[in-house]
């Protein structure tokens, strides 16, 4: 049985230390034995260093995706080119450095495939997603059953879309990006696990992660205000899921919240 433990995008190096203190307790609580860390909003909200993807290589992550800002960072271009376990998009134009698939074996012997894809709409006019998930699983050895697919992208209807695209084809459709959690965790008709959006992991006493005053002036004056990542009120949210490993079907999806958010309160 593959156990996997996906963490939501990490925001900010307060979000980052909060991960980081809890990642083993949250693994041992879900029996979890493969994890993936979305990253790329760990250095102020704009990209990875090889100093943040060692420390979670170090407490036990397999692989950490990324997304569209990791392009906003340049301090991030190093490790896209140095490591073969930190991935890019799959989908951005031919000359970028950085791999947008990996695979992993497990400690069973099962290979484990993890590919990022980003979307399109209302974000950034690159390659068709979909038409690059089957080109990518074209690529793939036939012997990889367990793959699971990290979607990047804007849209709740192109995730969607893309969760149906893949369903039965891989283990996993696990969307991230805009940094709240959807209520829609399930298991699809032919056997792959689905969130529209797996939630952020970092401070909530924000807007997304950004410090709430800077989210209003950027609202209220429409300009350019520089982005500085939030500190307080840190959570983290993810998925666990269980995957069959000889089929590559998922059996199993939870999704969560840690600390979790109060339900009520007296005054």
């Amino acid at each position: 049985m593959i156990n996997l433990l996906f963490i939501g995008d990490i925001v900010g190096f307060t979000g980052f230390d909060f991960v980081c203190e809890n990642l083993q307790e949250l693994a041992k609580k879900y029996n979890s034995n493969f994890i993936v860390v979305n990253g790329e909003n760990i250095c102020n909200g704009k990209g990875i260093t090889e100093r943040e993807a060692d420390k979670l290589f170090e407490l036990g992550v397999n692989v950490i995706t990324t997304g569209n800002h990791i392009w906003d960072n340049w301090i991030s271009k190093p490790l896209l080119k140095s490591s073969s376990l930190v991935l890019r998009p799959y989908n951005y134009p031919t000359g970028n450095v950085g791999k947008g698939y990996a695979t992993v074996k497990h400690p069973s012997g099962i290979e484990i495939a993890v590919i990022q894809l980003q979307g399109r709409t209302f974000m950034y006019s690159i390659d068709c997603p979909f038409r690059a998930a089957s080109k990518v699983l074209a690529t793939i050895s036939k012997n990889i059953d367990v793959i699971i697919v990290d979607f990047h992208a804007e849209a709740t209807s192109e995730k969607v879309t893309m969760g149906h695209y893949l369903d039965g084809k891989v283990s996993a459709v696990i969307g991230t990006h805009t940094h709240i959690q959807t209520a829609d965790a399930q298991i699809m008709p032919k056997g792959t696990a689905y969130i529209t959006d797996v939630g952020m992991s970092g401070p909530y006493d924000s807007a997304i992660g950004l410090r709430k005053d800077v989210s209003l002036n950027r609202h209220l004056y429409q300009t350019a205000h520089k982005y500085e990542s939030a500190t307080d009120d840190n959570k983290i949210c993810g998925v666990a899921i269980e995957i069959d490993g000889e089929s590559g079907r998922a059996l199993k999806i939870d999704n969560f919240t840690f600390p979790d958010f109060p339900k009520s309160a007296s005054f």
